[in-house]
Formats: C-alpha cells, structure tokens, sequence
C-alpha cells in the first residue's frame, strides 16, 4: 500500500521506516548524521513531511524554495510600484 507523505503531518520514526521501507539501524544512522532532522519528543522523535521528502527528493525542495523566491519578487515589485 503506498501513502502519500503529507509535507506538514508529523511522523514517528517508525511511520517513515515504514514510509521509506527502512530498516530502525537505518533510521537511527539517518538521525546521527542529520540527513533527517527530527524534534525529540518525551523519548521520542517526530518528523516533519517535509522533512522525509526531502530526502527522497530533493528537487521537490527546490522547486518550492524557487516557486516562492519568484513570489517574493513579485511581491516586492508591485510593493515597489505602490510607493
């Protein structure tokens, strides 16, 4: 069964294992080395969607960053000509 990740859902570690198909010692090197980042909860971590899409694909995070680059310019411009 494939789930869409969600960019704003928090996930357990266990959900993105699952998500991912990873093993826990992959996760937890995942972790360590801060390829994924993750807030502790109590003793445990959640994860952002957001954050497990950008792992698997980094170019869906370019995207949004160069999509909302070219809508604060725009911004910025029609700011400008109201001045």
């Amino acid at each position: 069964m494939h789930r869409e990740i969600k960019p704003h859902a928090v996930y357990t570690t266990n959900e993105v294992e699952e998500l991912l198909k990873i093993s826990n010692s992959t996760m937890k090197r995942l972790l360590k080395s801060g390829l994924i980042k993750a807030n502790k909860v109590g003793r445990q971590y959640r994860i952002l969607g957001k954050e497990v899409l950008r792992l698997v694909s980094p170019e869906v995070e370019k995207k949004a960053i160069d999509k909302y680059l070219k809508l604060k310019k725009k911004v910025i411009h029609s700011l400008s000509d109201e001045a």
